[in-house]
């Protein structure tokens, strides 16, 4: 259903808005009348995990905890930040996962002349139908690969907010469901600062997860190189899961029990970050490490969190969300502190 067909005469109300915004997505107009996925075993889910992180690693060389990264941040239901020099891998990791779970996937070259219409969406007239109609943009997928995100000006850039936080865009007034998994995948271009825009805190706070992916060694590149020599293998790369059976593995991790007293851990991490930098974690953050806590205990083949996942998510989940107070250390230092000064009961 397109803008305009609802009732020309009389203002659309909120369920008319509703029905127009699901389509732009038809899956998610499927998924109004469906049940909650049904979760997977956790023996199966971690299957999942390790037959996604096999496959792509065929393209991806010596990268496998990136990878484990990444799939966490999917499990876990949350977006990713990748801060790198160009030429790494950033877009392959990208295209692979999503190629390897059978998803819809887009990318965006964010440009100092983007708009934020070229994201989301934008209505256009259509003088034969005598109407507007909404032509969804590249957040309209899977996985979104925002390329060198910081190089577009901060009005576009919060284009992606809604997004991340809801699921959804706002487009003249109109609200639109975003695909289910929905995961943004952004670069950052760290060379060229005087050609780029600092992202504000706001959008920082909506990653779950920052990583690096740095150069390969000697001899992981020079098996990449081998690899690449003819056809790059990304060509022949095939899935080795479906979308529902991602989503039945998300489903899985937000079953995953968490016990009062790895709570009260996570509480514990966050509070000393906020008593010993300028700006700690928010409660965003404790949520965003609790969940990429249970996706790690699903890919250990548990049910349940232990200190020993929140510990081994911890950095790459509170770091980016805090400003310490002198420019002698940085943001792991504080959470690197947090992790040796905060006891686990």
């Amino acid at each position: 259903m397109s803008d305009a067909e609802a009732e020309p005469e009389t203002e659309p109300d909120v369920d008319e808005e509703a029905d127009a915004g699901t389509a732009a997505d038809p899956a998610a107009a499927e998924r109004d009348g469906e049940a909650r996925p049904t979760p997977l075993p956790v023996s199966e889910a971690a299957d999942l995990v390790d037959r996604v992180t096999d496959n792509v690693s065929q393209v991806i060389v010596g990268n496998d905890a990136a990878i484990e990264h990444i799939l966490v941040t999917v499990l876990g239901r949350g977006h990713l930040l990748l801060e790198d020099v160009p030429g790494v891998g950033k877009t392959m990791l990208a295209r692979s996962l999503a190629t390897s779970v059978d998803c819809e996937f887009k990318r965006v070259q964010f440009t100092p002349d983007l708009l934020p219409s070229d994201v989301t969406g934008i209505n256009v007239y259509n003088q034969k139908r005598g109407e507007f109609e909404f032509r969804p943009g590249p957040v309209f997928a899977n996985i979104v690969l925002g390329d060198e995100i910081n190089r577009a000006p901060p009005k576009t850039q919060s284009a992606l907010l809604e997004a991340m936080e809801e699921g959804q865009v706002t487009v003249d007034g109109v609200t639109r469901t975003l695909p289910d998994p929905f995961t943004v995948i952004a670069t950052q271009n760290d060379v060229e600062p005087g050609r780029t825009y600092e992202l504000p805190l706001a959008e920082i706070d909506r990653f779950m997860k920052k990583l690096r992916l740095g150069y390969p060694d000697r001899a992981d590149e020079t098996e990449m190189l081998g690899r690449t020599a003819g056809e790059h293998p990304i060509e022949s790369l095939e899935s080795v899961a479906t979308t529902e059976e991602l989503r039945r593995a998300r489903a899985t991790v937000g079953e995953v029990g968490v016990s009062e007293p790895v709570r009260e851990y996570v509480t514990d991490l966050a509070t000393y970050t906020r008593e010993h930098a300028q700006l700690g974690v928010s409660p965003r953050g404790s949520i965003a490490l609790v969940r990429a806590s249970q996706a790690r205990a699903v890919i250990d083949g548990r049910d349940y969190v232990v200190p020993d996942d929140v510990q081994t998510e911890a950095r790459s989940v509170f770091a980016h969300r805090v400003r310490p107070r002198t420019g002698s250390e940085s943001g792991l230092d504080v959470v690197e502190d947090a992790l040796s000064s905060v006891a686990v009961e």
